[in-house]
């Protein structure tokens, strides 16, 4: 559904226009402001257009990963037929503020913040949309063919073979690539690069991915400032 549609048609879905870019987030909170400021709303990069979309417009097709908190699933953008990686995140606790709840919407929010803001680096995941089911967030994204940490299983353990090193400068070559993009234009500090968050795709794109408990570097230097007085 494109956001073109008459305004009756978006009321209808359930949805809400966002409010003003200068309403502020302590006052609104965490949850609130990614329901009106970037929620149901899906755009690929190749698209002018926005789509409107929940977990209905959506159709699974396997598991790609799975995790304590998270776990992510090859999912179809059934009107556009575009395939996706949908990263499902459990959203904790049922109160409020200072409850595990608001926790996990805080930092869903920070994770979601962050691979949108730097999706126009080659070297990271794009970003596509982000919806709710159950109280689940659905957060929707570039699919790639295989992890590192998959590529090294088969190598290794089945064809009994090292990696060769064209393979592993290019891997290292874009990971730094992404690293510092996302350290230089946005401050944010991945904290959890590993090879199951490095993926490849069959025409040799290497990309980072998983946002899960990045921070920013302003953060970390008051921590570490902090933990040493």
């Amino acid at each position: 559904m494109s956001l073109k549609r008459d305004e009756d048609e978006y009321h209808g879905n359930g949805l809400h226009r966002p409010m003003e870019a200068h309403s502020s987030l302590s006052t609104i909170g965490h949850i609130n402001y990614i329901r009106m400021f970037v929620s149901d709303r899906l755009q690929f990069p190749d698209e002018a257009d926005e789509h409107l979309f929940g977990y209905k417009d959506l159709q699974e097709v396997q598991t790609i990963g799975q995790g304590s908190f998270a776990h992510v699933r090859e999912m179809i953008h059934i009107s556009t037929g575009r395939r996706m990686a949908v990263k499902r995140v459990r959203i904790l606790g049922t109160g409020h503020d200072d409850t595990s709840e608001n926790r996990s919407m805080k930092q869903l929010h920070k994770e979601v913040e962050a691979i949108r803001s730097a999706s126009n680096c080659p070297q990271i995941v794009r970003f596509y949309g982000l919806t709710f089911h159950e109280g689940d967030g659905l957060v929707c994204m570039e699919l790639m063919d295989i992890s590192l940490h998959q590529l090294y299983k088969i190598s290794h353990e089945l064809a009994k073979e090292p990696f060769c090193e064209t393979t592993l400068g290019a891997v290292a070559v874009a990971t730094i690539r992404a690293l510092q993009h996302l350290k230089v234009k946005h401050q944010i500090i991945h904290r959890d690069v590993k090879p199951s968050n490095i993926l490849l795709s069959l025409n040799g794109l290497v990309k980072l991915c998983d946002f899960g408990i990045c921070g920013y570097l302003e953060d970390s230097v008051n921590k570490t400032r902090y933990n040493k007085s």
